[in-house]
């Protein structure tokens, strides 16, 4: 970066940039961690002469402590695209209108979560459905390791609720699918060849007014030789579509050649994905009382609304460290 001519090359400058950033991420909350370290340490000395400094180095290492777990956690983010923004796909499984309306939950549970995190939530693909909800949506969360954090959210989410649609007032199970995938446009070079890819134009159908619903501006991408497909139908623009419909092709295109270069694949779930019974990754039970719980990690809580609300950190902690365990004891 130093060199005289890295800006001659604007997009490899902006790339290596990118690769810096989370590497800084790691590096200067370490060097600040060794520095308060030593500080702790003189002042520790300083309280055995003056007691009265205690309560000032109780709260120095209150303050440290916290630091040093929020270092550990990010430590624990070392994948190759664990810094990377990330796609949230959410798709409504069986249940009807009740799975749509759990879906919307969903989309509203990460955007909160992005909110409090300071990052960039965008909905970039929606297919609602008629009564109320959503049958599928995309959100992409912008920001350093959005990706790493929310991987562990793939899988099936189970909802166990009095339906607001039934007017007997029954319990019904709702089943939704979430599919996190690392945005990965600018940091990983995925090669599509133009005969492999195969273009389709639809009506989009969604929110933005009559020119998307007159227009073909919707955009699918079919990758033949895997037979993935990823599409846009939110920009206004058919350009625009085609250029985010292909970041998606992309990103899920590099999860294959990664679960493949690692041979240990957690199941993702997609459009072939099962969303049934027996395959969920949490269960969210509002009736007949208020429970969340991870059944791969044992991680519960009965704040169900805040968790609703987007506090799902203790969620997200317990899966990488669970993820971390097991790669440890292999």
């Amino acid at each position: 970066m130093e060199s005289p001519s890295f800006w001659d090359n604007q997009e490899k400058a902006r790339q290596i940039i990118a690769q810096v950033k989370p590497l800084n991420g790691l590096l200067n909350p370490y060097d600040e961690l060794t520095k308060s370290a030593g500080d702790l340490m003189a002042l520790a000395e300083l309280c055995d002469e003056d007691p009265s400094l205690e309560a000032e180095l109780d709260q120095e290492l209150a303050s440290v402590q916290k630091r040093l777990d929020d270092f550990a956690l990010r430590a624990m983010l070392a994948g190759p695209q664990d810094a990377s923004s990330a796609f949230v796909k959410i798709q409504a499984g069986g249940g009807g209108t009740e799975a749509c309306d759990w879906a919307q939950m969903l989309v509203r549970m990460y955007t909160r979560w992005a909110e409090r995190h300071g990052y960039t939530a965008e909905l970039i693909d929606e297919l609602r459905n008629e009564e109320a909800g959503i049958r599928s949506a995309t959100l992409h969360i912008q920001g350093d390791y959005a990706y790493g954090y929310l991987q562990g959210e793939t899988g099936v989410h189970r909802l166990v609720r009095i339906s607001p649609f039934d007017a007997n007032k029954r319990r019904h199970t709702s089943l939704v699918a979430v599919d996190v995938t690392p945005d990965i446009e600018g940091t990983i070079n995925i090669e599509i060849r133009d005969d492999d890819l195969e273009r389709e134009t639809f009506r989009s159908g969604g929110p933005g007014g009559q020119h998307q619903n007159k227009t073909e501006s919707g955009v699918r991408f079919r990758h033949l030789p895997t037979g993935i497909t990823a599409e846009s139908r939110n920009e206004r623009s058919q350009h625009k579509n085609a250029a985010v419909a292909l970041s998606l092709l992309k990103a899920k295109l590099y999860m294959i050649e990664e679960q493949k270069q690692r041979a240990q694949v957690e199941k993702a779930y997609d459009e072939k994905g099962e969303v049934s019974f027996g395959y969920q990754s949490r269960n969210y039970v509002l009736q007949p009382y208020t429970l969340v719980k991870d059944v791969r990690t044992d991680m519960q809580t009965p704040q169900a609304q805040a968790v609703l609300d987007g506090e799902i950190d203790d969620f997200i902690q317990a899966y990488l460290r669970h993820k971390t365990e097991k790669e440890h004891r292999k």
